[in-house]
């Protein structure tokens, strides 16, 4: 499982002294990028043809974050298919443990060149795998 530490800032207050809902779903986006970047899947243009795009996502929130919580994103694959996978994610609060926000996300290959669905290639499935191995 992949742990990224975040720092709030200012602007993901919002009026009622806590996270924006919306910031948390930044929070999930952020943790997906790093996550795929480290483990070698391919995440900017420059990388090649081949990609992965959100198709579906669910988020359930649990508690509050505020202002002086310390808090990470947890990111795992948890299912491979032919031509997608699922990515579950935590918001968890670093000090408790506690899951401020859990989402479930199904991502589909995505040829750039031809603007549609691709199987993922089992070297970038490789790839990540060894990555979650070692981490």
């Amino acid at each position: 499982m992949h742990t990224l530490p975040l720092q709030l800032r200012f602007n993901d207050i919002d009026m009622m002294g806590h996270v924006n809902n919306a910031v948390i779903m930044e929070f999930f986006d952020l943790g997906k990028s790093t996550y795929f970047s480290e483990a070698g899947l391919p995440v900017r243009p420059d990388e090649g043809d081949f990609c992965v795009v959100v198709v579906h996502v669910e988020v359930d929130f649990h508690s509050q974050i505020r202002w002086q919580d310390h808090i990470a994103v947890t990111t795992q694959i948890s299912n491979w298919g032919h031509k997608s996978l699922r990515v579950k994610q935590q918001v968890i609060n670093s000090d408790t443990g506690e899951a401020c926000a859990t989402c479930s996300t199904v991502m589909s290959g995505y040829s750039r060149s031809t603007g549609t669905s691709a199987a993922i290639p089992e070297e970038v499935k490789a790839r990540v795998m060894r990555y979650d191995a070692c981490n």
